[in-house]
């Protein structure tokens, strides 16, 4: 096997991020990339198979940490006992989100190319990802409430996805904007307050309702 030049992978994924970046995954050229890090193309499919491992390469990892990160933080909303859940949903997906947006400044590029230039790869679902984990933790979390005799509203599958999309849409558009990040804290702090007024005022619909019913 022959001996890797060292320095190259490094200059590799550098030029490669750069062209990403400017062109989108589809358009981008290895020619180019390999030019840009004086390289050849031969060098890029030995260290990284092709141009889809490349993008891995670059994305990978970072697409796997925040996915964790969100899962993580559902898994210890739902060990808690569910009577805590209530006191307890809006500190955990808030910190969970606060925790989120720092990870994506600090890889910033990384993020911008998941979010913008990764259409044709496998990490242009990011946000249908995390939606789907949003959507099936809330299905829990309503059981939970029905179960703790509290208002548990009936919504449209439909228009729960609508309104979990448009919370993480909301949520990258910090990233994709590029806000300065003491903004961006404040305009998180924000859509939580929204949104936590949001679901505060479905409950209290539901509650009226069902006191109407009695």
């Amino acid at each position: 096997m022959a001996k890797q030049i060292e320095g190259v992978y490094e200059n590799i994924i550098a030029c490669a991020t750069k062209e990403f970046l400017n062109k989108g995954y589809a358009d981008a050229s290895l020619r180019t990339i390999a030019t840009e890090a004086h390289t050849t193309t031969g060098s890029i499919y030995t260290r990284f198979g092709d141009k889809e491992g490349l993008f891995e390469a670059i994305v990978g990892k970072h697409y796997d940490k925040i996915i964790e990160m969100y899962k993580a933080a559902q898994d210890e909303f739902a060990s808690l006992p569910e009577e805590s859940q209530p006191d307890n949903m809006a500190s955990i997906s808030g910190n969970c989100m606060y925790d989120g947006l720092l990870y994506c400044y600090d890889n910033l590029d990384v993020f911008k190319l998941i979010l913008l230039k990764s259409e044709g790869t496998k990490f242009s679902h990011m946000i249908d990802e995390m939606v789907e984990i949003e959507a099936e933790a809330t299905h829990k979390y309503l059981n939970v409430l029905k179960r703790l005799g509290k208002p548990s509203p009936k919504i449209d599958t439909k228009l729960e996805h609508m309104i979990i999309t448009g919370m993480f849409n909301t949520y990258f558009e910090l990233i994709i904007h590029e806000m300065p990040i003491e903004d961006a804290k404040l305009y998180l702090k924000e859509m939580r307050e929204f949104y936590t007024a949001a679901v505060s005022y479905t409950h209290l619909r539901a509650h009226e309702t069902l006191s109407d019913l009695v």
